[in-house]
């Protein structure tokens, strides 16, 4: 009965902290940029034996580290000429006031300066620092040269990470980066006047909420079961000590 608990205690913790990620990944299915976070499992051996079968009943999955899915989300045009979608692998880099981040959430604007920002309030990045525009019209090419007037004003910074380098979910589609671990893009083009969408299915992350929420109520019902047959077997064998 003890492997019993242990695998529903587990059943349990995994399927909460799971429910935890698809509502996190549901509630940012319109957020531009957004990357969901798909699930990992992982064993972990609660004792340890030589016999094979008690070996496999003994092994239970639990939540491993969330692993982000940085598939393409599609476009959706807006007009916007500081609207900027990402199509291919890599980031924008903007200055947060811890550091600098990271995210292919291009919805920017002008602040009265002429400082190009997120819609935080972040400074996006260029080769020499922030952006800084001058008035005007802005054009910006695939590579992600901006020009106002038909002058050159600047040059986004874009960024890919080698794979394996370990990329941190701040949120509201931000993240950051070990030092020195970025690298310029080579293999993405800026599409302006778009915005990218998230690579979340709505639809998808609805039924699958419901199925975790629905096993979640599995393994809850079990723990009662086994904390009732604990509660019978002490009322009934106790009393014979």
């Amino acid at each position: 009965m003890s492997n019993g608990i242990y695998a529903a205690s587990t059943g349990l913790l995994a399927r909460t902290q799971e429910l935890d990620l698809a509502a996190n990944n549901l509630a940012n299915a319109n957020t531009s940029g957004f990357r969901g976070e798909r699930v990992s499992f992982k064993t972990q051996m609660m004792t340890a034996s030589s016999n094979v079968s008690t070996r496999a009943v003994n092994s239970f999955g639990v939540l491993g580290s969330p692993r982000t899915d940085f598939s393409q989300g599609s476009m959706q045009q807006t007009g916007n000429p500081l609207d900027l979608a990402l199509e291919g692998s890599g980031f924008f880099a903007v200055q947060a006031p811890t550091g600098i981040q990271y995210t292919r959430n291009g919805n920017f604007h002008l602040t009265k300066d002429g400082a190009l920002v997120t819609a935080q309030g972040y400074p996006v990045l260029g080769d020499q620092g922030p952006i800084t525009l001058p008035q005007g019209d802005a054009e910006i090419s695939s590579a992600g040269v901006i020009s106002v007037n038909g002058d050159i004003a600047g040059q986004l910074q874009l960024t890919a990470f080698d794979a394996g380098v370990p990329l941190t979910s701040l949120g509201d589609a931000y993240y950051s980066a070990p030092a020195a671990a970025a690298t310029p893009a080579t293999q993405l083009a800026v599409r302006q006047g778009s915005l990218e969408s998230s690579n979340i299915n709505p639809v998808e992350c609805a039924v699958s909420l419901i199925e975790i929420q629905r096993n979640a109520e599995m393994m809850q019902r079990a723990l009662t079961t086994f904390h009732n047959e604990f509660n019978k077997i002490a009322a009934e064998d106790l009393p014979k000590v």
